[in-house]
């Protein structure tokens, strides 16, 4: 972990979130990269999860200390325990004092027939996008109502709102995700502490472009094919969403404007969910 910086063209302290810790589960790629970046540039102190090669996730830590002026920690709890889980928020609190924000964006997908669909590919979904939201959760939420102030954001999906073929496991944990959140909000709403769903649809991700080369291969179709065919196919705006979109949602729901959004989830999908 590094100390903040001295040297800086915006003070920290007029940033939204200057002052506040915020913990952003699986946050070495992708969306969640997106998120713990728009949070640091507002000004929090951050804690990197996620699984990735140790030099480049240090590369990465270091760079967004050093750009936005911030301390980052990396911690690489593997969420689908929750003895690391909570270890991890307890790290954090002896690192910066405190946590403030939590953000559960760690999740993994498998796309399966039902009858074949593998009992153990079940069990880790739900424990990684759905249990992990609940021991991240209950690990922080005391702390929060106790200081009287507190921001959770779950990344969930448009698949938390409607359903696909084959994805029994995904859409059962995202659609779990969306419960909890109502929950929760209502648990923290006269603590200060409010608790939001953010729906994505398809975004823009490594893990995307992979999909589409796997696809294309599969039924021999071009990748243009595929983006207009299968991944887009109900989406009205016919593109993808982009990682700063959800980065920025989340940066918005944890500042001094989001007080009265709680329990809510927020579709970021091109209208998908419109249908």
């Amino acid at each position: 972990m590094n100390s903040t910086p001295q040297n800086t063209s915006q003070s920290k302290s007029t940033r939204p979130l200057a002052g506040r810790v915020a913990l952003v589960t699986g946050s070495t790629s992708g969306i969640g990269l997106a998120v713990l970046e728009a949070l640091a540039a507002d000004g929090a102190d951050v804690v990197m999860n996620g699984f990735g090669e140790p030099a480049a996730i240090e590369m990465k830590r270091a760079e967004l200390a050093d750009r936005h002026q911030v301390r980052v920690l990396y911690d690489g709890a593997d969420v689908s325990k929750p003895d690391e889980i909570e270890a991890m928020i307890d790290a954090a609190r002896r690192a910066f004092g405190s946590l403030d924000i939590l953000v559960n964006n760690a999740g993994i997908q498998h796309v399966e027939p039902i009858e074949s669909f593998p009992v153990e590919k079940w069990n880790a979904i739900l424990a990684i996008d759905l249990s992990a939201a609940f021991h991240a959760i209950r690990a922080s939420f005391g702390e929060m109502k106790r200081r009287g102030w507190g921001r959770i954001v779950n990344i969930a999906s448009a698949h938390g709102l409607i359903a696909s073929p084959f994805k029994s496991a995904y859409v059962a944990a995202k659609h779990g995700v969306l419960g909890l959140t109502k929950v929760a909000a209502l648990e923290g709403a006269e603590h200060g502490v409010t608790v939001n769903a953010i729906c994505p649809g398809y975004v823009w991700t490594p893990l995307v472009a992979k999909q589409i080369d796997e696809q294309a291969a599969a039924h021999k179709i071009d990748k243009d094919q595929v983006v207009r065919d299968v991944l887009l196919k109900n989406v009205p705006t016919k593109a993808f969403a982009e990682v700063g979109e959800i980065g920025a949602l989340t940066a918005f729901l944890c500042g001094p404007h989001a007080g009265s959004i709680t329990g809510t989830a927020l579709p970021v999908d091109g209208g998908w969910t419109a249908h």
